[in-house]
């Protein structure tokens, strides 16, 4: 089955989403020469890609019907359900032999089943999730898991560089998914094992930004210490990845570890936990702000005296 090639200045580019994340992920693409039509459900969201030349769409499927390539990054698997398989979805408006990406964290199952319906209407889908979070998007640093056939991965590989520090090509459909959640489940328990060094480092008295110098390049150190330690201590919770959506994500990484008969202790303990910190309200900040749940369970605040 053939497929478009992907070339900028010529291929047509939609985009759904232009969150945290997505308006940058778009706006480098369109640095890098593509032109764009773009969709979000709230309209205002879209205007500062407006504003440097995309055009604004009314739903996903007229994104379609004015591009070669469809790029979405949205909330939830029913989101991504609705925006690509709905009825008036990216689906409904594709020509033959063009692409849809969906580069939300979602089900592995559902970018199985995009993909098949694709298949039906000789279009073509790829499943790319991606991890960096609102600075990676921004930077274009991001890292993208790619599930898909490998002649339309590589295709799209200006699209790739125009995001990305990497593009990793998993396998067939659903791959790309897969691999997320064994980027979530690390994410997960490791930022336990941050927040508690943090907490453990408070409470003996310790300067916490020495502290984060000092074991950040040794084998403590990680992205997550070094991006989100220090907003920790500013007490900067903005959201570069939303709880609500973090919780998302380890809900479906259980739920396929249940499917495979696969016990994960520390992902569940993790889960728990962000549910209590969605439970207290905080659903919408970043992921490190699992600092506040912890912060409430010993009744302290990381605070440098």
């Amino acid at each position: 089955m053939s497929h478009i090639n992907v070339v900028p200045g010529e291929t047509k580019l939609g985009w759904i989403g232009t969150g945290v994340m997505g308006r940058w992920m778009c706006e480098h693409c369109m640095n890098a020469g593509f032109n764009a039509t773009v969709y979000n459900r709230s309209a205002e969201k879209t205007k500062p890609l407006v504003e440097k030349g995309a055009v604004l769409a009314h739903s996903p499927q007229e994104v379609a019907e004015q591009s070669d390539v469809v790029i979405a990054i949205v909330g939830y698997p029913n989101d991504v359900r609705s925006v690509f398989l709905g009825k008036d979805g990216v689906l409904n408006g594709m020509k033959s032999g063009g692409i849809m990406v969906d580069m939300t964290t979602s089900e592995p199952s559902l970018a199985v089943e995009i993909n098949q319906k694709a298949k039906e209407k000789s279009i073509h889908s790829v499943d790319a999730p991606v991890s960096g979070g609102d600075v990676g998007a921004r930077e274009a640093k991001l890292t993208i898991m790619v599930g898909g056939e490998t002649s339309v991965v590589q295709a799209l590989d200006p699209l790739w560089q125009a995001m990305g520090k990497s593009m990793t090509h998993m396998g067939p459909a659903g791959s790309g998914q897969h691999t997320k959640m064994v980027n979530q489940t690390v994410i997960a328990t490791g930022m336990i094992g941050m927040v508690e060094g943090m907490m453990y480092a408070h409470k003996a008295g310790l300067d916490l930004e020495t502290v984060l110098g000092a074991i950040g390049g040794g084998a403590a150190g990680s992205w997550s210490l070094s991006n989100y330690g220090p907003r920790i201590i500013q007490r900067n919770f903005d959201p570069g990845f939303f709880v609500e959506h973090f919780v998302k994500d380890m809900g479906i990484a259980l739920a396929e570890a249940k499917r495979m008969n696969l016990s994960l202790p520390g992902l569940a303990l993790a889960e728990q936990l962000y549910v209590a910190l969605k439970a207290q309200g905080h659903g919408r900040l970043g992921t490190h702000s699992l600092a506040l749940a912890l912060e409430k369970l010993n009744n302290t605040e990381m605070v440098n005296q």
